[in-house]
């Protein structure tokens, strides 16, 4: 196949802020989760597929299967006001757990 860029696994992109290996942070609309330390305006790498052990808040209740959303704070929510689409929850998160397992972009 001539016209394939890449496989779609992962994403080069330049945030403006520092971001740590782990954190999800949006690049558009899509959600990736920084393979390594990426320091501010220097180009890192991120994936935009798969499930991920997230932050959560920590009073939110989330069931498995549940649309999630990303707080500007980098928190995973079930809020959609003011928040990005994240993913669906890949096992449930009840209160008080400060984590929950995301597939992000689903």
């Amino acid at each position: 196949m001539k016209n394939q860029i890449c496989d779609g696994n992962t994403i080069n992109h330049t945030p403006t802020v520092d971001v740590k290996s782990g954190e999800a942070i949006l690049i558009g609309n899509l959600v990736g989760v920084a393979l390594g330390d990426v320091a501010a305006n220097t180009e890192g790498t991120f994936v935009p597929t798969g499930v991920f052990d997230l932050p959560k808040v920590a009073a939110d209740d989330i069931g498995q299967g549940t649309q999630v959303y990303l707080k500007a704070d980098g928190n995973i929510t079930t809020t959609a006001s003011g928040n990005a689409l994240a993913g669906k929850a890949w096992a449930a998160a009840g209160n008080p757990s400060d984590t929950v397992w995301v597939k992000v972009n689903a």
